[in-house]
């Protein structure tokens, strides 16, 4: 069974941190590009960060300097440490995996989500 389980999420005052993992089992982990959506109340999914199972990264603008994402091929975890964090970062995290696996066709996997609150 494919599981992408979030934890670290809370409830932070702006500009502190937080530290988000995303523990995986169930599929070949290092085959993967995994990453981070989020999606604010009211609005719609958008995505965070990622990073290949090559080591490519990708950062949103509006997290790129704040957020860094990093992987562990070995404890077959995803990590996101946020730092600066503002109101607007408040948002439900959903850890994220895709590969390719044929043209024009990916599998995606999707974690439960981890709610993170940050205060003015």
């Amino acid at each position: 069974e494919v599981q992408l389980v979030e934890s670290g999420g809370g409830l932070v005052q702006a500009g502190g941190s937080l530290r988000l993992s995303c523990a995986a089992s169930g599929f070949t982990f290092d085959d993967y590009a995994i990453g981070w959506f989020r999606q604010p109340p009211g609005k719609e999914r958008e995505r965070v960060a990622r990073i290949t199972s090559s080591g490519e990264i990708y950062y949103a603008d509006s997290v790129n300097g704040r957020f860094t994402v990093s992987r562990d091929d070995a404890k077959r975890t995803l990590y996101l440490q946020m730092n600066s964090l503002k109101p607007e970062d408040t948002a439900v995290y959903y850890c994220h995996a895709q590969k390719r696996v044929a043209i024009e066709a990916d599998v995606h996997h999707w974690g439960q989500g981890t709610q993170v609150t940050v205060s003015s």
